[in-house]
């Protein structure tokens, strides 16, 4: 019994001792003045951080009742520290002193999780946090930290579940993308749910597309979206009913626009709400930028396989970008998953903000589906199903961005439906200059000028290499504009601009050109490859009645190169060939009657009625010398008339001065058989008659008038003049493949083929030349020249095939 007692009274000694020592260990820690440690403190984080760190206020030390715990754990209180007016320095190279102040900051830990080496921290309250991030030219960063390492793993774990920001500001001024951009972070009231957000943000930018594209074209935006989700609705469930057939297979990939996520992997944890707020503006390359968004709580980035909500609205100029989505492990940029909505004045306008080379374009707006990987090896990005308005036109696709290197690659295919063919003007600088002047283009067409002068951006396609096919399905246009549809495949590599082809349906036809723009050169050299196939004559003037009778095809080929920044300047400096044929086929009596200023016939066919008239041959022969187009050969032959044409088109100077030489075909009264002329530019052609040698028939009718009234006649009757052209000739000459030199070398003179030379074996022309003063055609020196670059063409080609 005594050694019980005695046993009792040690264990009541201890006990006591133990509530006597608790008791002033918790007095001196509760009046204990904290500040007195604040100098440890500042050392050891300095020491951590690799930056001078410093708490200027208050250090205090409190306990408080543990947040969420029940039982007799709720009776074990946990320590709350908070610190006042804390800077972390900056290097000494930085404009500002602080990398980052804070006014207050405080938080409890856990006491018990200790004992197993967890620091559990419910919560991080943060008061008026700022941070200022800074990057010079030479690409030094302040936001590097040479953080001290330890050569043992550590034996603790932290266990951070939210952060609760009160007005937290970051600055961010880079030198390198010459962004200066202050944004502000707030903690949201409550949390959002991304279908929420997702409905919040199709309203705001439906309404950004209306302003951007119009209320119609917006409406007509909104109808493609709801077809291709129908569509891919339809594809879905065709595949979830695939699957259930066949189990086994995996199901493709699906992200639901509300909270989950479903892969072949199987079922991700929901997404979860949004729990903090931000705002921005300021600058990014020199350009205007403001915004907000949001994102979800510190607690959402616990987890790397949960998805991690973001959303964002902001406008980069006149460019404004908007999503709503997740991001996986947000700390490692591991993958991305967006809804996309982009509207802007012009795609081009992208470059600066991505760095993606897009052309110049009318004002657009897209809405579609981004994902993306981040791989070591290169990021890739598909901006999948997308729908969009451009101008007038609707455009669909899906396009594919792979960071390779040295430069990073965009394929896909696009599909517009209609397209309405003005919206093509601004990609070569065709569109007016209020179309320039809003999507930012300072230079303005010359009014004088119709060949656009603006020039390409080839410093940009060194950025990026593409892969793209563009197919217009119906083309909207002119009605006397026969184009019907339009198929390009575009490529781009190290800075040459290639369209492997550029091609037309054009009047029933096809007129398909190989393009290959290189601008890695200057000035920029250019290789230009064209044909015209199968080209109906009566579609050719779709609007003109009395052509719609006409038969018979035209075909040609083009073999030309240049040298120019410009379209204008590459049409200045253009060298090569062009040549066409029209065959077998009918055209109007009135077009030949009127082209041979038959006056009393033309007026008889308006009266009577018309009727067709037989080609039995018609062809072109140009040679184009430092953008100087010559008429080699110019001549076409039907049952009523031969026509020909001598003359140049200066290209640079964008001047005209041509002569047409009709020549009678049978016995003509009251014909005033003159050469017609077309002359002055492009902008403000002039076409007429030889006022010379018609007022020289007129002076002659008059003057054989005075001596006798029939004598007048004379000069007014057209002989018959029966012996064709030699079409066998011409149609063997156009077989043979137009030729171009190099790009910056000048195109070897051609003569005129030896049956175009008066008297030789045109007596049309012989006649023309002798009665009416026309120009015979020949060569500058004649002979033909051994061609540099051809393009292959058969004589099938020109039979109809």
């Amino acid at each position: 019994m005594a050694l019980g007692r005695k046993i009792g009274k040690t264990v009541a000694w201890i006990i006591a001792v133990l509530i006597v020592l608790i008791a002033v260990l918790v007095i001196v820690f509760l009046t204990f003045d904290w500040n007195r440690a604040r100098p440890w403190v500042d050392d050891k984080v300095s020491q951590a951080i690799g930056r001078q760190f410093e708490i200027t206020g208050d250090l205090k030390v409190g306990w408080q009742r543990p947040p969420g715990e029940t039982g007799w754990r709720r009776w074990v209180p946990w320590p709350r520290f908070s610190a006042e007016k804390i800077t972390v320095a900056n290097p000494d190279w930085t404009k500002q002193k602080f990398f980052a102040t804070l006014d207050e900051i405080d938080f409890q830990v856990g006491i018990l999780p200790l004992l197993a080496h967890d620091i559990v921290i419910p919560s991080i309250n943060l008061v008026n946090p700022s941070v200022d991030l800074e990057r010079l030219k030479d690409n030094r960063d302040n936001w590097t930290f040479k953080f001290k390492q330890s050569s043992e793993p550590s034996a603790w774990n932290l266990q951070l579940h939210d952060i609760a920001l009160d007005k937290g500001t970051i600055a961010y001024a880079d030198e390198i993308t010459k962004a200066d951009m202050q944004a502000v972070v707030n903690t949201l009231g409550q949390m959002v749910p991304i279908g929420d957000v997702m409905k919040q943000q199709e309203a705001a930018s439906q309404k950004s597309s209306a302003q951007m594209v119009g209320k119609s074209g917006a409406s007509k935006l909104n109808q493609q979206v709801d077809k291709a989700a129908a569509s891919e609705a339809a594809a879905a469930s065709a595949a979830s009913a695939a699957a259930a057939e066949n189990a086994s297979a995996p199901n493709p990939a699906s992200v639901s626009a509300n909270t989950s996520i479903t892969t072949k992997e199987g079922p991700k944890p929901p997404v979860p709400p949004y729990g903090i707020g931000w705002s921005v503006k300021g600058k990014y390359n020199s350009v205007a930028v403001s915004g907000d968004g949001k994102v979800g709580g510190v607690l959402a980035l616990q987890d790397a396989m949960r998805p991690f909500p973001v959303q964002a609205d902001v406008r980069i100029g006149d460019t404004h970008i908007a999503f709503v989505g997740t991001v996986t492990d947000p700390a490692h940029l591991a993958a991305l998953d967006l809804r996309l909505w982009l509207q802007g004045v012009s795609l081009e306008h992208l470059y600066p903000i991505v760095g993606v080379t897009l052309p110049a374009t009318p004002p657009y707006a897209t809405e579609g589906r981004l994902v993306g990987q981040f791989k070591a090896d290169g990021n890739v990005f598909r901006y999948e199903n997308f729908t969009g308005r451009v101008g007038g036109s609707d455009l669909n696709g899906s396009l594919t961005f792979v960071g390779r290197k040295p430069r990073p690659l965009l394929s896909g295919e696009l599909v517009s439906n209609l397209l309405q063919f003005s919206d093509l003007a601004p990609i070569i600088g065709a569109d007016s200059n209020a179309s320039k002047a809003k999507r930012g283009d300072t230079e303005k067409q010359p009014s004088s000028k119709a060949l656009p002068t603006e020039e390409f951006k080839t410093d940009r396609w060194k950025a990026i290499d593409a892969d793209v096919k563009f197919t217009g399905r119906k083309i909207i246009k002119d009605p006397a504009l026969p184009i019907s549809n339009l198929y390009t495949h575009v490529v781009m590599t190290d800075g040459v601009l290639s369209f492997e082809p550029l091609s037309f349906g054009v009047a029933g036809g096809t007129l398909s050109s190989t393009i290959h723009l290189d601008g890695s050169k200057e000035p920029l050299q250019g290789r230009f490859s064209t044909s015209a196939r199968h080209l109906k004559l009566k579609q050719l003037l779709p609007t003109v009645k009395t052509m719609q009778s006409a038969l018979g095809e035209v075909n040609g080929d083009a073999a030309l190169s240049a040298t120019g920044n410009s379209p204008a300047a590459l049409a200045g400096t253009m060298n090569g060939e062009l040549k066409t044929l029209i065959t077998d086929g009918t055209v109007s009596r009135l077009y030949m009657e009127a082209a041979g200023l038959n006056v009393a016939n033309a007026v008889y066919e308006k009266l009577f009625g018309k009727h067709d008239v037989k080609i039995n041959c018609a062809a072109a022969d140009f040679v184009a010398t430092n953008g100087v187009l010559e008429s080699r050969v110019f001549a076409l032959d039907t049952d009523d008339a031969v026509i020909n044409m001598d003359g140049t088109v200066n290209l640079k100077t964008e001047e005209m001065d041509l002569n047409i030489h009709p020549h009678t075909k049978g016995f003509r009264v009251f014909s005033l058989r003159s050469p017609l002329y077309v002359k002055g530019t492009f902008k403000d052609p002039h076409v007429g008659v030889d006022a010379g040698a018609l007022a020289v028939r007129g002076a002659a009718a008059v003057g054989l008038g005075l001596l006798n009234p029939f004598a007048a006649l004379i000069p007014l009757i057209a002989p018959s003049n029966n012996k064709p052209l030699p079409c066998t000739q011409m149609l063997a000459d156009m077989r043979t493949a137009p030729s171009a030199p190099p790009p910056g070398q000048k195109q070897n003179a051609k003569g005129a083929p030896g049956y175009m030379e008066p008297g030789v074996a045109n007596p049309a022309a012989a006649s023309s030349s002798s009665s009416t003063g026309a120009k015979s055609v020949k060569g500058a020196n004649g002979g033909p020249a051994r061609p540099a670059v051809s393009t292959p063409a058969s004589a099938a080609l020109y039979r109809g095939s």
